[in-house]
């Protein structure tokens, strides 16, 4: 899953994509933090539970879930209509599942911001428009292929043009497409146009050190206005976060403690990213290694065998499952299997987070 990085520019976005796709804060063996290409780079999710599976189930290696991240080129006022690099972010931005905003939450007379001064309110509105705008556009262009196919009778056609329709009404008051819900249908029907508002977005506050937990008057204008949209907010200080990315680990828990900060911000980003995607994780757990595996919430068991092997899913016969708990509490597979815990699971399983699974399949 990929997740694009946006936001006007001075807001601190590429040193906050620098910072997390350079870190030395969770690389591993495994999934290092790393850029891909310029504008790309890898993060892996942490999550805990890897390491409590691996205290009863020693394996060679730990995998964690990766999120790809997109550094996508700063958005200005008219990047619908091509404006800076406005054709650069619309490519760039259809490809990706879900929108991180970060929004400038701090005053530094040094960097100067693009409008004038600081609000990050007006930010987000600038985005916002800039994306409703670029999916009218690709509204308006798509309608008269989609209205004349209809007419000669071509089902998909008709569910294009019913969703477009609906779509165009939707913004024309106003309104990002993540607010509306389409017949599962025509949301298929229209999926190829990469709609921008359609995205679930995250809103990052990029604070200064004064104020890390996010309860500055600024921080508080972003919550207010994600509250009203459904959406989240993550204070980041992606000035502190590049310092701690260029450190061991004993001296960055040594800065995290002088900062009075528990984690850097990676960890609580990549999680609240995950989950703003509608992703969870299942385990499976053997000698070889301990992995997550990303699975959307609601899917069912051979969905999520499918995601380690097509395989999997084409041949699934049933799935044995059992949870962290039950691990932690009979300490071994072999005991649970014996104390009657291990579940037989079929077709038509719905996962849960944190599911250590066995995939039973035919070739």
């Amino acid at each position: 899953m990929k997740a694009g990085i946006v936001g006007l520019p001075n807001v601190g976005k590429s040193t906050l994509f620098n910072a997390l796709t350079s870190s030395k804060a969770a690389q591993s063996a495994n999934y290092p933090f790393c850029t891909i290409e310029p504008n790309e780079g890898i993060v892996s999710v942490p999550d805990d539970r890897l390491r409590r599976i691996s205290k009863h189930i020693v394996p060679k290696k730990l995998v964690p879930t990766a999120l790809k991240l997109v550094d996508i080129a700063g958005i200005v006022k008219g990047a619908s209509e091509g404006e800076g690099l406005g054709n650069q972010f619309l490519s760039h931005i259809r490809e990706v599942d879900a929108i991180l905003q970060v929004v400038r939450c701090f005053e530094d007379p040094d960097i100067v911001h693009v409008a004038g001064a600081v609000n990050p309110v007006s930010d987000i509105e600038t985005v916002e428009i800039e994306l409703m705008l670029a999916d009218i556009q690709t509204l308006e262009n798509a309608l008269p292929k989609a209205e004349r196919a209809a007419k000669g009778g071509d089902k998909d056609a008709v569910l294009r043009a019913s969703g477009i329709r609906k779509c165009m009404t939707q913004l024309a008051a106003n309104e990002p497409l993540r607010k509306l819900k389409l017949d599962p249908m025509e949301d298929k029907a229209i999926s190829s146009f990469g709609l921008l508002t359609a995205k679930p977005i995250l809103y990052v506050a990029n604070v200064d050190e004064t104020d890390l937990g996010g309860t500055g008057p600024l921080v508080i204008q972003v919550r207010e206005f994600a509250a009203k949209v459904g959406a989240s907010v993550v204070p980041v200080c992606a000035k502190l976060e590049a310092e701690i990315a260029e450190l061991d680990e004993a001296d960055r828990a040594e800065m995290l403690t002088a900062a009075g900060v528990a984690e850097p911000a990676l960890p609580v980003l990549a999680r609240e990213a995950y989950r703003v995607l509608g992703l969870q994780s299942y385990f499976t757990a053997g000698e070889k290694e301990v992995r997550a595996w990303p699975v959307p919430v609601g899917a069912t068991a051979p969905q999520a065998a499918g995601v380690i092997h097509t395989d999997f899913e084409k041949g699934f016969i049933r799935a044995e499952v059992y949870t962290l708990e039950d691990l932690e509490t009979y300490k071994s597979e072999k005991e649970i299997r014996q104390a009657g815990k291990l579940r037989v699971e079929g077709k038509s399983y719905v996962m849960k987070d944190g599911d250590i699974c066995h995939f039973l399949f035919n070739t």
